[in-house]
């Protein structure tokens, strides 16, 4: 919200400096972001307030006149310029009375101007220069609003009123100070600028000058006899308010009305639409100006003497064209306003287009009411309509404003557009506003703001914002609950009885009336205080860590942590092949998502892994990545929320080697090979180990058959509890995903099974000071034995003695028979009391080689 200081000056006196008045404002919850200066880059010195003394034609051209300034020196200033407003002028002079008082902005020789002809955007500044236009010598110019940094207006230079001083810096007579307001919902009173001079007159002690509506109506005839109001949906709309003015002549707003809807960000349009927006700008409250004419027409179409306004839900499955010429779908939530021929406008959003005020218009219907906010804001939501109007009503509109307003708008009109304001207004006011009573006592102020407070002072503050305030020592029997919500009262306490104010609908339990006490007393002079009570035993978390463990570990194995959305669709889901999760299977889906790709909650973090590296692949070629998220699955929930696991996901794709200048692909090095299965397999292993899991505690069991997955896949368990999936994706669904034909890697694993207890300790394993026997073991066995069997085979064999087991070598071809592979081990023999004899490591090593041939039938390779 942009609030120029010198409107605001008009309705409260301000005792203090710009500067200061942002920090009072800020301290009391109001934030200010930035105070724009307006003019403040003008030279004093030479940009001046300079009066026409006589317009004379350009001796060599006829688009440029020669005219001379009086800027307050002994002698005028003579200046070429092409303002086509001055062309009207041309040939009179103050001196013999033929040209009227003609003031404008004059910048001398020297002075700093933004450059109005260049295209470069923001406009860069340039120095003005003496120069001769077409023969004659130039050394000062007269000012567009372009060229002093007010508007984008450049078709003739900007006019001052005639009571401007000559001479005067401009910076002094049209400069000014802007503050930029950042409210939260709950200041939305501030709006406008009445409630930001309400606040700065409680805030600083300024007397505070609001007007009272008045305005001049005339005729015999009232507004009840040229239409009626009629409000079907009383929830939806609390009051609507109607006044017409007739005979308004559709123009440009007054000058000093377009500066400030300038200043405060909004554009200029007509005289009855500017109106409508200064007066929303300044009371707060929205209005609305229908054609009235048209709504005779649109009556006599249905056989209805006058319109009737009716305020409905729109009718379900309804179109309705707005007034930007788009046609919009229409649902019975949604609340118009309506005549009897049909809808003429969605309520608090944007009018129809066929009532709305054109050049031809010569009556008007304005409208102003109250609508209620929740619904106002889902409409402008679903629509995609975000507008001045519906950002207000949305935050909430007291009812008792609706006629000040529109008051106060037709006395405009009157006075701006030279209309006629018709005697009486038509009031629809079904749900009459309430001021609600709301209690609080000391010890309660005391207890939320750390600060000491009496009552006494409390309901100063209190008064200070227009509260009504009477202390007393019962709640009244009629009270809300919500007026003593969680109010705490000493035995026998004395209580405060707050009545808020009109123009105050933030106010509901007794903890809003503590922030308004502290916001008065300034947040800056609350104490800070320490915590006057034990501190709860610290427990650890161990999920929390043990998440903080895999993202260490996996970074520092060199992968990248990857944040994805956990919403996405239905249709990604099915491309996964899962059974678990087609279209049949139960899904977490939100009501009103903002895009059908973000629609559902993910079953499985191997769908965000995938949906990310089919992004990204279009601009690397290699990617390991991983993501710690929740899945979200609604059968194992309770019934009304759905079950969250937390899982790891890992994702490998691309070569196994970053590309460099040693090892890029060319005539001496080979392609760099892809990552596969056992890459993967690697990553994983890396983390267990580093988690603290040991090599038995782990079982990859081969699960070809996935849809999911390609053949190379396989199920992890840990210490018998499932952990996981893992493999490389099946080619047709890496497809489904615009993934390369490239090797894609993938585990997803629970990380449940993966936290170990507060008391779980690995004790150190004893180091040796003798020294180790290593000797190699190949064995022959057939393709069904794996690695792991065989292994355990050894390890169980080994015993204590046996401290490392290595696979070194696996052999197929000659003299191996098809059917059957040799697996070499390197093995490590060591004591923690002695060094080992010959005879020891051949006792042990023939009884490791019985155990292999009995176990697995193995045959041990010469």
């Amino acid at each position: 919200m942009l609030i120029p200081l010198s409107w605001l000056k008009e309705f409260v006196d301000i005792p203090i400096s710009t500067e200061q008045l942002a920090d009072r404002l800020t301290l009391a919850g109001m934030e200010v972001d930035a105070i724009q200066k307006v003019g403040d880059w003008w030279d004093p010195e030479t940009i001046v307030v300079g009066e026409v003394a006589a317009v004379r034609p350009h001796p060599d051209a006829d688009r440029l006149v020669l005219i001379d300034v009086d800027y307050g020196a002994a002698e005028t200033e003579r200046v070429v310029t092409g303002a086509p407003n001055l062309f009207q002028y041309k040939g009179q002079s103050r001196a013999d009375g033929s040209l009227p008082v003609l003031k404008a902005p004059f910048a001398r020789e020297g002075s700093v101007l933004l450059d109005a002809y260049t295209d470069e955007r923001p406009r860069p500044f340039k120095k003005l220069k003496a120069s001769k236009i077409r023969g004659v010598r130039s050394a000062g110019m007269v000012c567009s609003e372009r060229e002093l940094g007010l508007s984008d207006e450049h078709e003739g230079i900007l006019l001052l009123p005639t009571d401007a001083p000559t001479g005067m810096p401009l910076r002094a007579y049209l400069g000014e100070d802007v503050l930029s307001l950042d409210l939260t919902p709950d200041m939305a009173r501030c709006l406008n600028i009445m409630g930001v001079a309400r606040e700065v007159a409680a805030l600083t002690g300024g007397a505070l000058h609001l007007p009272t509506a008045d305005v001049q109506t005339s005729g015999d005839d009232t507004a009840a006899a040229y239409f009626d109001v009629r409000i079907d949906d009383p929830d939806l709309c609390h009051r609507y308010t109607g006044i017409l003015i007739r005979d308004v002549q559709i123009g440009p707003s007054p000058k000093w009305m377009q500066d400030r809807l300038n200043r405060a960000g909004m554009r200029p349009i007509n005289n009855v639409v500017d109106i409508t927006n200064y007066i929303m700008l300044e009371y707060g409250q929205p209005l609305h100006a229908f054609d009235y004419d048209i709504l005779v027409e649109r009556a006599k179409r249905v056989g209805e003497d006058k319109p009737t306004i009716i305020v409905r839900r729109a009718a379900p499955n309804s179109k309705f064209t707005t007034l930007d010429e788009v046609e919009r779908q229409m649902d019975d939530t949604m609340l118009m306003i309506a005549d009897t021929a049909g809808d003429i406008a969605i309520a608090g959003v944007m009018g129809g287009l066929e009532s709305e005020v054109s050049d031809a218009t010569h009556n008007i219907l304005l409208e102003s009411a109250t609508f209620e906010g929740i619904s106002n804001r889902r409409t402008a939501q679903k629509l995609r309509m975000s507008s001045e109007a519906s950002y207000r009503f949305a935050r909430g509109i007291p009812a008792t404003l609706n006629p000040l307003a529109a008051q106060a708008a037709a006395e405009l009109m009157r006075q701006y557009a030279g209309g006629r304001v018709v005697p009486g207004l038509v009031d629809a006011y079904p749900v009459p506003q309430e001021l609600p009573t709301v209690y609080t006592t000391a010890s309660d102020m005391q207890r939320l703001l750390g600060l000491e407070i009496t009552l006494t002072q409390a309901a100063n503050a209190l008064r200070q914002l227009d509260f009504a305030v009477e202390q007393v020592d019962a709640v009244a029997d009629d009270a809300e609950a919500d007026a003593t919500f969680a109010l705490h009262r000493e035995p026998g306490e004395a209580l405060l009885a707050c009545t808020s104010p009109w123009h105050r609908l933030d106010i509901r339990y007794p903890a809003d009336l503590t922030e308004e006490v502290a916001r008065m007393i300034g947040y800056d002079r609350i104490n800070t205080t320490l915590i006057d009570d034990v501190l709860p035993t610290q427990r650890r978390n161990r999920v929390l860590e043990t998440e903080e463990s895999i993202r260490n570990i996996l970074v520092g194995i060199g992968l990248q942590e990857t944040v994805n959305y956990p919403l996405t669709s239905r249709e990604n889901h099915g491309k996964l092949r899962d059974a678990t999760m087609s279209a049949d299977a139960p899904y977490v889906e939100l009501a009103n998502p903002l895009t059908p790709e973000r629609s559902t909650l993910r079953r499985s973090l191997v769908l965000s892994t995938l949906e990310n590296l089919g992004r990204n692949l279009r601009f690397v070629d290699r990617l390991a990545t991983f993501e710690v998220g929740r899945i979200y699955l609604p059968e194992r929930g309770d019934g009304v929320l759905p079950f969250e696991e937390r899982h790891v996901a890992i994702g490998l794709v691309g070569p196994r080697q970053i590309t460099s200048f040693y090892n890029s692909a060319d005539a001496d090095h080979a392609p760099a090979a892809e990552m596969d299965f056992f890459d993967l397999k690697g990553v994983v292993e890396t983390l267990l180990h580093a988690l603290g899991f040991k090599d038995e505690d782990v079982e990859f069991t081969a699960h070809p058959d996935t849809n999911t997955f390609g053949p190379r896949c396989a199920e992890i368990t840990l210490k018998g509890e499932p952990l996981g999936i893992m493999g490389e994706i099946h080619p047709t669904v890496r497809a489904s995903f615009d993934i390369p034909a490239l090797r894609t890697c993938i585990a997803d694993l629970r990380i449940a099974p993966l936290v170990q207890p507060d008391w779980s300790v690995e004790p150190m394993a004893p180091i040796s000071t003798y020294p180790p026997v290593v000797e190699d073991l190949a064995f022959e066995v057939t393709e069904e034995v794996t690695a792991r069997r065989l292994e355990k085979a050894i390890r169980d064999a080994g015993g204590d003695l046996l401290v490392a087991v290595e696979l070194f070598d696996i052999y197929r071809g000659d003299p191996i028979p098809v059917g059957s592979k040799s697996m070499a081990y390197r093995l490590t023999y060591q004591s923690t009391d002695r060094s080992l004899s010959e005879k020891e490591v051949t006792k042990l090593r023939q009884r490791i080689i019985r155990t292999v041939e009995n176990v697995v039938s193995a045959k041990l390779r010469g």
